[in-house]
């Protein structure tokens, strides 16, 4: 009797095994049908059913196919065909997309099938002949426009749009070129700027935190600069032992820029404004604290961010810095500096083309697309987000009472996050 049952066990096993085998194979299948994939592999992951990394051919030039192609990685992640679908816009690589406990927080929320794309111009997504005229955002969105029809061919229920930052920013103009390609767009911590060096970031570092909180940050930055001989030498020695080349020979620049970089990336990242070291402690401790928070490297050549300095210097748009109240700079000024110290040294970029930031403010304020938008209160890219246009429904925008550049929709007040999930479950029930 038992040996019966054991078999019996044993053979529904079996068929369950082989229920799961099949399912794998028909996902596989339908991949391998794609005519602009060019090659699937297998990845493993701890939170899909199946995981793939393909590469789709793309012109490099949309308006031109002549110029030639490029493979696009791209890595699909499998909840069901009857599952809604998450388009990750990344803005950057897509390396940490591999990793088996990679799970992005849409998709986790709402159960989804994901596509995460890879950036053009980032990583594997690089086109053998980089020329920078073809990083464009025009062109990206194409690229983006060409991976969700290809994967809609069997991802037929509803679709969202979400990246983070850079790839927030991808989310918005992606929706401005192409508004009807998904039904819902998240972008998280998205700047939206209209110049090279924007401006109004610098007015929003002025006002952000508590005044206490800001007197603290400009008697550290001051107390740097007056021992300008002692720490020169220290950033020096830093630098030479990370290897670190620059496209300044100064640094004494480069010791300003850090001190001009330091409030920016404090607030970014949240920090708290009471491990600031106070003014009279040893130098060591004030170039130890400086460079944890505003780190060298982010001015050095060759640090993988090149691609996005030539967009954000083209069309994209920066941040700028201020100067004021800072004593003891070998600069006068600061202006200029994004493409002095950060372009890449085959890159030609004069002018900023603001057509992107009127495209996107245009669509916006003509339409009302489902697009939740969400920022950290001390974020100073909350300086340039998304504005409030009247009368929107659709459009709504969420910030996070002293969040920064990590606010989640899982890192909101509970009442908060409840709204923007019930709001997401409205739209896709419809």
């Amino acid at each position: 009797m038992l040996r019966r049952q054991f078999c019996l066990l044993l053979f529904i096993f079996s068929l369950l095994l082989s229920a799961n085998s099949f399912a794998t194979e028909e996902l596989k299948e339908r991949l391998l049908q794609l005519s602009n994939v060019s090659s699937i592999e297998k990845l493993e992951s701890d939170f899909y059913t199946e995981k793939y990394v393909t590469y789709i051919v793309q012109p490099i030039d949309h308006k031109d196919i002549s110029v030639g192609e490029f493979s696009q990685r791209v890595i699909v992640c499998h909840k069901g065909f009857d599952r809604p679908t998450v388009i990750v816009t990344e803005g950057y690589g897509g390396a940490r997309a591999l990793n088996p406990s990679y799970r992005e927080e849409i998709s986790q929320l709402f159960d989804a099938n994901l596509i995460f794309v890879e950036h053009r111009y980032f990583l594997e997504s690089t086109p053998e002949n980089k020329d920078w005229k073809y990083l464009t955002a025009e062109n990206a969105s194409y690229d983006l426009h060409n991976v969700t029809q290809t994967f809609k061919t069997f991802y037929q229920n509803k679709w969202i749009s979400t990246g983070i930052s850079k790839g927030g920013q991808t989310t918005i103009q992606y929706r401005a070129y192409f508004p009807d390609d998904v039904d819902i767009s998240v972008p998280y911590v998205a700047p939206w700027c209209r110049g090279m060096e924007d401006g109004r970031h610098e007015l929003f570092l002025d006002k952000v935190g508590t005044k206490k909180e800001r007197k603290a940050i400009d008697v550290f930055r001051n107390e740097v600069l007056k021992r300008r001989d002692e720490i020169k030498p220290m950033l020096e020695r830093y630098c030479e032992d990370k290897g670190l080349a620059f496209r300044t020979s100064s640094f004494d620049e480069l010791l300003d820029y850090v001190v001009l970089e330091y409030p920016f990336a404090l607030w970014q990242w949240g920090r708290s404004t009471q491990a600031i070291p106070s003014p009279s402690s040893d130098t060591d401790i004030l170039f130890d604290h400086l460079v944890r928070i505003s780190e060298p490297e982010y001015f050095a050549k060759e640090q993988g961010y090149e691609s996005f300095f030539v967009q954000a210097a083209r069309e994209l748009g920066y941040y700028g810095y201020s100067t004021k109240g800072l004593k003891n700079l070998s600069i006068n000024n600061s202006e200029g500096y994004l493409l002095r110290l950060l372009l890449p040294d085959d890159a030609r970029v004069t002018d900023f083309d603001p057509a992107l930031y009127n495209k996107g403010y245009e669509f916006l304020k003509a339409n009302d697309p489902k697009m939740i938008c969400i920022y950290g209160e001390i974020d100073p890219w909350t300086a340039v987000r998304v504005p409030d246009f009247k009368g929107k429904k659709n459009l709504q925008i969420y910030i996070q009472p002293r969040g920064d550049h990590r606010t989640r929709i899982n890192t909101m007040p509970e009442k908060m996050r409840r709204k923007v999930i019930e709001q997401i479950n409205k739209w896709l029930a419809e």
